[in-house]
């Protein structure tokens, strides 16, 4: 269902994928704590987290934004708080990469927009 802002209606969702410093399985028995880190930061930053899988050796998140959100500065904010309230609270160090992967996520295919954007001309 599409969601709107003021000026705007959208449906943007985004599958985001990070790992720990060098890739190391130090999340084992972490999942708990930071799936409510990153409920805690979606609350607070208004992002739908929509799923959320912390795997040994890295993570996955389905998050659905408002426009004005850029999707590297979600991951930013997911990686960098989460990190920084991990560590805060826990006696164990949670370190990511600077890497990441991110993927849109529509209701609508590409070849479904490029057929209605043709038909507007017909």
């Amino acid at each position: 269902m599409p969601k709107s802002t003021r000026h705007a209606v959208y449906e943007l969702y985004y599958h985001i994928v990070f790992v720990p410093k060098y890739r190391q399985p130090v999340l084992t028995g972490k999942a708990e704590p930071l799936e409510s880190i990153f409920a805690e930061i979606c609350d607070d930053k208004d992002i739908e987290l929509v799923e959320a899988k912390i795997m040994d050796d890295h993570v996955h998140l389905f998050v659905g934004s408002p426009p004005k959100n850029a999707p590297s500065l979600l991951v930013n904010w997911l990686k960098g708080i989460s990190a920084r309230y991990y560590n805060d609270r826990h006696d164990d160090r949670i370190k990511w990469t600077r890497s990441y992967y991110v993927g849109t996520a529509g209701s609508v295919s590409k070849d479904a927009i490029e057929q209605y954007i043709w038909e507007q001309y017909e």
